[in-house]
């Protein structure tokens, strides 16, 4: 019984996951953060260099090639949230280790 909760529990959080990552992040505020604006307001952005990576397939929170930006808003969090299940599950799986191995009384 607990099994079949936990499963449940887990399939759940996944779809909230997606849910929040595709169509709830694209009313988030545009605005910048705090940080960012204090950087703006003291000048201190003047400064700011592009880094390397600016030019990878999911700079600036979306996907580079889909000209509609709720679209690829939404699919770069279900990437980014698939992304990350993965890497959590594999980071899991290995270290976890085996099961032992059953005696042969069952036990």
């Amino acid at each position: 019984m607990t099994r079949v909760r936990t499963r449940t529990l887990l399939i759940a959080g996944f779809v909230l996951a997606l849910i929040l990552a595709g169509v709830v992040s694209f009313y988030a505020s545009g605005s910048p953060d705090g940080l960012e604006k204090v950087s703006a307001d003291k000048g201190i952005d003047a400064k700011a260099k592009d880094h390397q990576y600016q030019d990878a397939p999911l700079a600036d929170y979306g996907v580079e090639g889909v000209d509609d930006a709720r679209l690829s808003g939404g699919l770069a969090g279900v990437i980014g949230v698939g992304a990350t299940l993965l890497v959590g599950t594999g980071l899991f799986l290995l270290v976890r280790g085996r099961a032992p191995a059953s005696t042969p009384d069952g036990s």
